[in-house]
C-alpha cells in the first residue's frame, strides 16, 4: 500500500466531511490490494435518511487508489440505529438459509425482489432479533408492513457527485442538495479555468442527463443579486446581534442546512427553522415540525404596500408562493 496515496486520500475524505470509521474501512480496503471497492454512508435527512455509496479504484499503472465519485441516495427510511442492519433472507442448501445484510435500503430492496424463492427482507441487529419488512413466497411479494409501504414502493432520488482531488461538494452538502436545498461555493471554476462564486440547487423539473444525473441551476454571486446578509438584516432575528453566532448561521445557510433560529411570534420567544432560497432572494422559515410560516410576520418593518400583479407580469414572491403549491 502506497502510504503518501493513503494521507493523501483521508485529507480528501476528512475535507469532504466523511467520518473516521469510514476513513477506517478505506484504508482496510486498500491494505487487502482489492482493485475496486465500495464503501457505504448514512445521514439522517429529517422524516428520510440519505445514503452515500462512494467509489474507489486502483489505477491500472500503479499502485494509486483514486476516489473520484460517490453517489447519494434520499430514500423514505428511517436512518439505522447503531448495530442495525438490513437482511435478506432466503433459502439455502439442505433447508440452511442465506443471509445476506444491507445498510442501504434500497439496495436490499433490489436485491430481495430479485429472489425466485420465498424469502424475507428483514431489519435488526442480527436474525434473532429482527423485524420483517417484507416477505415473498414463490417468487412473489406477498407482504409488506405499513411502516415500510412507502420506502420498498417509492423509487429513491439519487445524484452523482464528482470529485477532484479532494474538491467537490461535502458530503453534508450533497446531502441537503438530494433534498431540494441551495448550497454554497465560492471555488467552482468555469470552462476556461477562471474562478467564480454561485448557489447551486439540482433541476428536479427536468430530465436527468446521459450520465443519469440532475442539471443544476446556479445563482451566481454577486450578480444574480441574492446578498445573505442583507436578507438576514430584514428580519427579527436574536442570533444576527451575535457576531460568531451570526457567522454560524450563515455557514450553516450556505451549507444547504435549516438551522434553528430565535424570534417572536404574538408577543413570545420561539424556535424556528430557517432555509436560504436564492432563486427568489429570499429565505423560508418553517416550525420544528417542518410547517411552513408565513415569513412577513417575522419582518423587523412590517410590509406597507402589497404589490398586485396584472396582466403578464408576477412578482417573484408570486412565482414563490405558486411554487409551494405544486
Amino acid at each position: 500500500m502506497n502510504l503518501n496515496n493513503l494521507e493523501n486520500l483521508k485529507g480528501e475524505m476528512k475535507t469532504l466531511g466523511f467520518k473516521n470509521k469510514l476513513i477506517e474501512e478505506m484504508e482496510k480496503n486498500m491494505g487487502k490490494n482489492i482493485p475496486e471497492f465500495q464503501l457505504q454512508n448514512q445521514l439522517p435527512a429529517g422524516k428520510a435518511s440519505t445514503d452515500f455509496t462512494l467509489h474507489f479504484k486502483k489505477s491500472g499503472q500503479s499502485d494509486f487508489y483514486y476516489f473520484n465519485k460517490y453517489e447519494v441516495s434520499l430514500n423514505n427510511g428511517k436512518s439505522l440505529e447503531e448495530g442495525q442492519k438490513y437482511m435478506v433472507i432466503s433459502p439455502g442448501e439442505k433447508d440452511k438459509p442465506i443471509f445476506r445484510n444491507f445498510e442501504n435500503p434500497n439496495k436490499a430492496i433490489a436485491y430481495f425482489k430479485e429472489q425466485t424463492a420465498s424469502s424475507e427482507l428483514a431489519l435488526g441487529k442480527d436474525p434473532g432479533n429482527k423485524t420483517i419488512l417484507a416477505t415473498m413466497e414463490n417468487g412473489k411479494v406477498n407482504f409488506v408492513s405499513k411502516e415500510f409501504n412507502k420506502t420498498f414502493y417509492t423509487p429513491p432520488v439519487s445524484q452523482i457527485f464528482y470529485v477532484e482531488k479532494g474538491k467537490g461538494f461535502t458530503a453534508e452538502q450533497a446531502a441537503n442538495l438530494i433534498q431540494g436545498r441551495s448550497v454554497y461555493r465560492d471555488d467552482l471554476l468555469n470552462v476556461g479555468g477562471i474562478p467564480y462564486k454561485a448557489w447551486i440547487k439540482l433541476d428536479f423539473d427536468k430530465p436527468k442527463d446521459r450520465h443519469q444525473n440532475f442539471t443544476t441551476n446556479q445563482y451566481h454571486d454577486p450578480s444574480y443579486g441574492f446578498d445573505l446578509k442583507k436578507v438576514l438584516d430584514k428580519f427579527d432575528i436574536k442570533e444576527l446581534s451575535d457576531p460568531a453566532k451570526r457567522e454560524k448561521l450563515e455557514d450553516a445557510l450556505k451549507n444547504g442546512n435549516r438551522p434553528l433560529i430565535t424570534t417572536q411570534k404574538n408577543g413570545q420567544e420561539i424556535k424556528l427553522m430557517i432555509e436560504a432560497v436564492p432563486r427568489y432572494s429570499q429565505i423560508n422559515l418553517f416550525t420544528e415540525s417542518g410547517k411552513p410560516e408565513k415569513r412577513e410576520q417575522f419582518l423587523k418593518e412590517p410590509v406597507l404596500n402589497n404589490k398586485i400583479s396584472t396582466g403578464k407580469g408576477k412578482s417573484k414572491e408570486e412565482a414563490e408562493i405558486q411554487s409551494l403549491k405544486i
